[in-house]
């Protein structure tokens, strides 16, 4: 499994590349910048971290680095404390996840190809996979999936019809257009 490209994170920026596996995290905490960088690899996880400082005593500071593998990472406390603390909860769980072997490739793929994979999905199904995680509800109710779903059920869209979901949204537009007892139960049920 190659690292992936590291990525900046300045004073506690959260952004959708939080679950990447090589990750550089920056606090400031008083006159100090600490950066923090976690890499996992397939058979380690290394974690690098250095201090930038105006004051003259830590001129020079040469970085520190723990290297250890993924068993070793699961039984020490204070190294799963520091990632949880640099990183946030979520990337020390995801980490652990990955030591442990549980990966989640469905949750890392791109939303054009998961939007293609909802397209062979019933509805009913793309109501429980939107309940699963924030990332999925949000997919399964964005513009670009009812928009596709309108498309994909919809033989003759007339443009007036497209004009309409354009203003309305899509989504109001398939329950209005295909307002079976199937859909009906999404609606009440689904997200």
């Amino acid at each position: 499994m190659a690292s992936e490209p590291s990525l900046l994170l300045a004073s506690h920026t959260d952004t959708k590349k939080q679950e990447s596996r090589n990750r550089i995290r920056e606090m400031t905490i008083g006159n100090h910048i600490f950066f923090a960088r976690r890499i996992l690899h397939s058979s380690q996880v290394i974690w690098r971290s250095w201090k930038i400082s105006l004051r003259i005593e830590f001129k020079g500071a040469a970085p520190g680095e723990n290297k250890m593998t993924h068993d070793d990472f699961l039984h020490d406390a204070r190294m799963q404390q520091q990632v949880g603390v640099v990183f946030g909860q979520q990337i020390l769980q995801y980490t652990q996840a990955l030591c442990q072997g549980n990966f989640d490739y469905l949750e890392r793929l791109p939303n054009d190809l998961l939007l293609q994979i909802l397209a062979f999905l019933e509805l009913e199904d793309v109501a429980q996979l939107a309940q699963t995680t924030k990332r999925f509800h949000k997919l399964c109710n964005s513009p670009e999936f009812w928009e596709q779903t309108v498309r994909g059920r919809c033989d003759e869209l007339t443009p007036d019809m497209e004009a309409l979901a354009n203003a309305m949204g899509w989504r109001k537009i398939f329950f209005a257009f295909f307002n079976t007892k199937e859909h009906q139960q999404y609606a009440q049920g689904g997200s």
